[in-house]
């Protein structure tokens, strides 16, 4: 099914409380990359919107959305304790993606997740009870380190993105490729830092990324 062009703040629906995000849809979509953010950040989060837009140049639908709620940031802005709660994202992840699979706007749209250093660790986690339903995951800066009990069940085919720069967490990436499973690569970009701050340094993540979700994603 076709999507017309939609740009909305949507609330989505949890248990007993609702979480912000922003919907964003080209005319002609097919799949749609939900993003989980990373430690400290949120849906406003500039280097996701960075890359958000130029997966939507590519006719990807993108849905950025706090994995908080604005009561648990002010908590977690002091305690840090929230944003390494790898289950509990993950479940919202998980809360999102239903929301998507039964929004009128999304429901046929093929779904991949983008996810950043932390918010790369509950993409993960949430790819392995998801599988029949997440056809990508990308990883950029990610920690996956953090979600090692769910890598060997991720069946979705995986690209962990670091910066050549970023020692440690290449490190961290290398041992996490090899306990996945599924149809996966590392792709390392040269000069770059752990936020990808360098000068065409996050263009470059945008592109690997839109083509792993375009051969995943993107139907023929």
């Amino acid at each position: 099914m076709v999507v017309n062009e939609i740009q909305e703040t949507v609330r989505i629906q949890m248990d007993s409380f609702i979480l912000e995000g922003d919907l964003e849809i080209p005319e002609g979509a097919e799949g749609i990359v939900i993003f989980a953010h990373g430690s400290g950040s949120s849906r406003h989060s500039i280097r996701n919107k960075t890359v958000a837009k130029m997966l939507r140049q590519n006719k990807m639908a993108t849905l950025l959305f706090d994995l908080l709620t604005p009561e648990e940031e002010e908590i977690d802005n002091v305690t840090a304790h929230l944003r390494f709660d790898i289950d509990l994202l993950s479940e919202r992840l998980i809360g999102t993606t239903d929301w998507v699979l039964q929004n009128p706007a999304t429901k046929n749209l093929n779904i991949g997740y983008f996810g950043a250093s932390t918010g790369a660790a509950a993409a993960l986690s949430a790819a392995s009870k998801r599988s029949d339903k997440i056809g990508a995951v990308v990883s950029r800066g990610g920690r996956p380190d953090l979600a090692e009990k769910a890598l060997p069940d991720v069946e979705t085919p995986t690209l962990l993105i670091v910066g050549g720069k970023d020692y440690q967490v290449i490190d961290m990436n290398r041992e996490a490729l090899k306990m996945l499973n599924c149809k996966k690569e590392l792709q390392i970009i040269p000069g770059a830092t752990h936020l990808f701050e360098e000068q065409g340094a996050l263009e470059e993540v945008a592109k690997v990324a839109g083509n792993w979700f375009m051969e995943y994603l993107i139907k023929d």
